[in-house]
C-alpha cells in the first residue's frame, strides 16, 4: 500500500510540475513597434515555435572562396558561427537559430523577420573596420600610364572618340562634388553630406586616350579620384587585374567609396589612394552606438579599449591636417579632415544615411569582423499566414490522431483502454512540458514527430494488453496476470524504444533544421511514453485491483 501511495504521489508531482511548466506566464522580449525594436513583457506559453510555424527567413550561409581560398574552412565556420550569433541576438529576432550544418555551412533561421534584405546584409557584412590615412604624394598620377597600358593589353576600354568627346562636353564641377569638413574642437571623426555644383571642371591628370587618364579625375581632397559611371565597370574590372595590382604604388592601396555622387544627369563615384598601413583596426573598437545629432545627422559613436586609443591618439597625432578614410569592408565610408589628435572616442558621421542604417552599421561592428567572408548559398522566406496555417493543420491532424487512437482503446480493450487513455493524455501533458523545459523549437516535422510518438505509446500498451489476456487465458489471477504481463512485454517495450531512441539522436547529432526538430519530439516523446506505459498504467492497474480487491473480472 505504502509503494502504491509513492507511486501516485510521484505521478501527480509530475502532472504539476508539467502543468506549470506549460502554464502561460509573462516575460520580457524584443519586440517591434513603429519599425524600432523595444523590450515589453508579453504573456505566451513557454512552448517555442520554429520557423515554419511562426514565419520567417531561412539562411544558409557558406564561406566565400571567390577572390581567396580558404585552408580549413571547418575552422573559420566555428569562428564566424560565433560572430554570427552575436549580430543576430543583437539584431531583435525572437528565437534565433543559428547553427553549424556539417564542416562547410551556417544554418540561420529567423522567425517573425519581416525585412529579408536587411537580414542578409548584417548576416553578409564582413564588418573589417581600418583607419587609414590618404595619400598625398600623387603616387596614383605617377603610375597612370602604366596602368592604362595594363588596361589596353587586358582589352579594358569604354569609349569611342565620340563618347568621349561628350563626356568632355559635359563634364561638371566633379570635384566638388565630396565636401569634407570636420569640428577641430571635437574629439570625434565625421564626415559631411555631398553636394553638387556646376563649378568649372577639373582637368584630367593626363594625357587623353587611357582608361584611367581619360576618366579619372582629381577629386577634392588629396587622394581622392572621382571616376564617371561609364567607366566605372571597366576601371574596377582593370584594379582587379594581377598586373594592376603589381604595378601599384609601394606601401599605397585603391580603395572605392561607399556612395556614389550624382550632378545633374550624371553619376559619379569616387575612388581613394590610401596608405596600406592601418592606424588601427576594428579590433581595438569595444562599444559603438548610433545617434542622432541634429547638425550632423545620423551618427555612430565608437569607443576604443586603452591600447587602441593610445595607439590612434599617437598616430592622428602625426597626421593633423591630413584626411584620414574610414572603411569598412575595403569600402570608404568618409575620409575627413584631422584637425587634431583623436583619443578614445570617436564619431563616424553618415551625411544622408538613415538611422537604421547607423543601427545596422553599430551592430556589426560591435560584433566584431567576420574571419572570413560569408555568401548566401540558399534563402527561405515564410509568411505567417503559412505558419499559422501549418499550426492549425498540425493541431486538427494530432487531434484526429489522438480520438482515433483513444476510440480504439477503448473499443477494442474495453476498462484497460479506458485506463490506457487516462496515462496517454499524461503522456501528452508530460512530452509538451519535456519540450519546454528544455526550450526545444517546436517545427512542422516535431509535431509529426510528436505524432508519431503517440503511436509508439499505444504500441506500448498494446504489447502488455496482450501479454495480459495471455496470462488470463491460462487461468491465472488478475494480480498476478497484470504482473506478468508487464514484465513479459517490458523487454520488447524498452528495446523498441531505446532503438528508436539511439535513431532520434543520429538524427540530432547529424541532421540540421527540421530534422533536429523531428528528433527532438520523437526522442522526449518516446521518453514520456516509456514512463507513462511501464511506471503510470500499471500504477492504474493496481489502485483498480486494490479497490476491488481481485473480486471483479478484468475487462481486457
Amino acid at each position: 500500500m505504502a509503494n502504491l501511495k509513492y507511486r501516485v504521489l510521484l505521478i501527480v508531482g509530475l502532472f504539476a510540475a508539467s502543468v506549470w511548466a506549460l502554464f502561460p506566464r509573462t516575460v520580457v522580449e524584443r519586440v517591434k513597434r513603429d519599425g524600432v525594436f523595444v523590450y515589453d513583457t508579453v504573456r505566451r506559453v513557454p512552448l517555442k515555435r520554429g520557423l515554419d510555424l511562426q514565419g520567417g527567413m531561412h539562411l544558409t550561409l557558406e564561406v566565400d572562396e571567390s577572390k581567396q581560398a580558404v585552408a580549413n574552412k571547418s575552422e573559420a565556420l566555428d569562428r564566424a558561427l560565433k560572430v554570427v550569433r552575436q549580430r543576430i541576438d543583437e539584431f531583435g529576432v525572437a528565437e534565433p537559430v543559428v547553427q553549424k550544418a556539417g564542416n562547410e555551412r551556417i544554418i540561420v533561421e529567423l522567425p517573425g523577420i519581416d525585412d529579408a534584405e536587411r537580414a542578409q546584409d548584417v548576416v553578409q557584412k564582413s564588418a573589417f573596420l581600418e583607419f587609414q590615412i590618404t595619400d598625398k604624394t600623387q603616387a596614383f598620377e605617377k603610375v597612370m600610364g602604366r596602368f592604362d597600358e595594363i588596361a589596353k593589353n587586358a582589352g579594358l576600354s569604354i569609349a569611342s572618340a565620340e563618347q568621349l568627346s561628350a563626356d568632355t562636353a559635359k563634364k561638371v564641377g566633379v570635384t566638388s562634388l565630396l565636401t569634407q569638413k570636420t569640428d577641430s574642437a571635437a574629439d570625434s571623426t565625421k564626415v559631411a553630406g555631398t553636394t553638387g555644383t556646376d563649378s568649372a571642371a577639373a582637368k584630367p591628370a593626363a594625357v587623353v586616350g587611357g582608361l584611367f587618364s581619360t576618366n579619372v579625375q582629381p577629386g577634392q581632397i588629396p587622394g581622392q579620384y572621382i571616376v564617371p559611371e561609364a567607366a566605372y565597370s571597366a576601371i574596377e574590372r582593370a584594379l582587379a587585374l594581377p598586373a594592376m595590382k603589381d604595378a601599384m604604388p609601394p606601401g599605397k592601396v585603391m580603395r572605392w567609396g561607399v556612395d556614389s555622387l550624382v550632378s545633374g544627369t550624371q553619376r559619379f563615384f569616387a575612388l581613394y589612394v590610401l596608405d596600406s598601413r592601418p592606424i588601427i583596426t576594428g579590433e581595438v573598437l569595444t562599444d559603438a552606438r548610433p545617434s542622432t545629432d541634429p547638425v550632423e545627422g545620423n551618427v555612430v559613436q565608437f569607443t576604443l579599449n586603452n591600447e587602441g586609443a593610445r595607439r590612434f591618439k599617437v598616430e592622428t597625432g602625426k597626421h593633423v591636417k591630413d584626411n584620414m578614410a574610414i572603411v569598412l569592408d575595403q569600402r570608404v565610408v568618409t575620409a575627413p579632415v584631422l584637425n587634431s589628435a583623436i583619443g578614445r572616442n570617436g564619431q563616424i558621421t553618415l551625411g544622408g544615411g538613415t538611422l537604421q542604417a547607423a543601427q545596422d552599421l553599430a551592430l556589426v561592428l560591435r560584433a566584431g569582423a567576420l574571419p572570413v567572408p560569408l555568401k548566401v548559398a540558399e534563402v527561405r522566406n515564410i509568411g505567417a499566414s503559412l505558419g499559422a496555417d501549418s499550426i492549425n493543420k498540425g493541431a486538427l491532424s494530432l487531434a484526429v490522431a489522438f480520438a482515433l487512437i483513444i476510440a480504439i482503446l477503448i473499443g477494442y480493450y474495453r476498462f484497460a483502454g479506458l485506463l490506457a487513455s487516462v496515462a496517454l493524455v499524461l503522456y501528452l501533458v508530460y512530452t509538451l512540458a519535456v519540450l519546454a523545459g528544455f526550450n526545444a523549437v517546436l517545427t512542422l516535422p516535431g509535431l509529426a514527430g510528436f505524432v508519431l510518438s503517440i503511436g509508439i505509446a499505444v504500441d506500448a500498451n498494446v504489447l502488455i494488453f496482450e501479454r495480459i489476456r495471455e496470462e488470463i487465458d491460462h487461468g491465472k489471477s488478475n494480480r498476478l496476470a497484470i504482473d506478468e504481463g508487464f514484465r513479459h512485454a517490458l523487454s520488447a517495450i524498452v528495446d523498441t524504444s531505446v532503438a528508436t531512441i539511439l535513431s532520434g539522436m543520429v538524427l540530432y547529432q547529424y541532421g540540421t533544421g527540421p530534422v533536429r526538430g523531428f528528433a527532438v519530439t520523437l526522442i522526449a516523446g518516446l521518453v514520456a511514453s516509456l514512463f507513462t506505459a511501464i511506471f503510470v498504467s500499471k500504477t492504474f492497474f493496481l489502485l483498480w485491483l486494490n479497490r476491488t480487491r481481485g473480486t471483479q473480472t478484468l475487462s481486457i
